[in-house]
C-alpha cells in the first residue's frame, strides 16, 4: 500500500475516532440544559408506559452500548446498566460518558489496521447479524445516538419543556466541540 494512501486511511480513521468522542459531549449537553422535569414526564394522553421518557431514552442509548461492548469487545469491562424506571439525570449523566469511553476504546481498536486486534466483529445484539468490525460498526453507532438525541430534542419540546439554543445548537458546533476536547484540528 503506498504511503499516501496509508496516511487517507489514518486520518479517516481519526476523524471517526474523533467524531465519536465528542459525541458523548453532545449527549452531556442534553443532560447540562435539560429541565429536570422533563426526565420522567409522559406526554398528555399517552398511556402508562406508552413511550419512552427521555430517562428510558438514555438508559436504552448506554444500555445499548453496554450490548454492543459484551458482543464485540468482551475484554473491556462494561459499566454497569441503567434502569430507565430508577436512574436519576446525574447517574445517567455519569453511566453514559463511562460506556462512551469504553466505546471508543473499543473503536479505536475495530479501526486499527494492526492484524491483531482484539475487536474483530461488530454484534448490535442476538436480534440480527454479526459485522466485521470497521466503519459500518462506527456508522451505526454514532447515527444510534443521533437518532435518540433528536428524540429526546423532540419529546422535551412536545412536553413544554424545550431546552435552550445553548444546548441544541451547540450539538452543531463542531469546530467548538473538537477545541474542546483538545484535538489538534477541526473536523477534516
Amino acid at each position: 500500500m503506498e504511503q499516501q494512501t496509508r496516511q487517507s486511511l489514518a486520518e479517516m480513521r481519526d476523524v471517526l475516532l474523533e467524531t465519536y468522542a465528542v459525541n458523548d459531549a453532545m449527549n452531556q449537553l442534553l443532560f447540562a440544559h435539560l429541565d429536570p422535569r422533563a426526565w420522567r414526564a409522559q406526554l398528555p394522553g399517552a398511556k402508562p408506559q406508552g413511550g419512552r421518557t427521555i430517562a428510558a431514552i438514555f438508559a436504552h442509548l448506554h444500555n445499548s452500548r453496554l450490548v454492543w461492548l459484551k458482543n464485540s469487545a468482551p475484554h473491556l469491562k462494561c459499566p454497569a446498566p441503567l434502569d430507565p424506571f430508577r436512574c436519576s439525570m446525574k447517574q445517567a449523566s455519569a453511566a453514559h460518558t463511562k460506556s462512551a469511553g469504553q466505546c471508543l476504546r473499543m473503536l479505536t481498536d475495530a479501526l486499527s489496521a494492526m492484524p491483531d486486534r482484539k475487536v474483530q466483529k461488530f454484534s448490535r445484539g442476538s436480534w440480527t447479524r454479526t459485522w466485521p468490525a470497521g466503519a459500518s460498526m462506527f456508522a451505526y453507532m454514532f447515527s444510534h445516538e443521533a437518532h435518540h438525541r433528536g428524540q429526546i430534542l423532540m419529546l422535551a419540546h412536545e412536553l413544554g419543556f424545550r431546552l435552550p439554543a445553548a444546548a441544541w445548537g451547540s450539538i452543531w458546533q463542531w469546530d467548538k466541540l473538537w477545541k474542546e476536547h483538545g484535538f489538534a484540528a477541526r473536523p477534516r
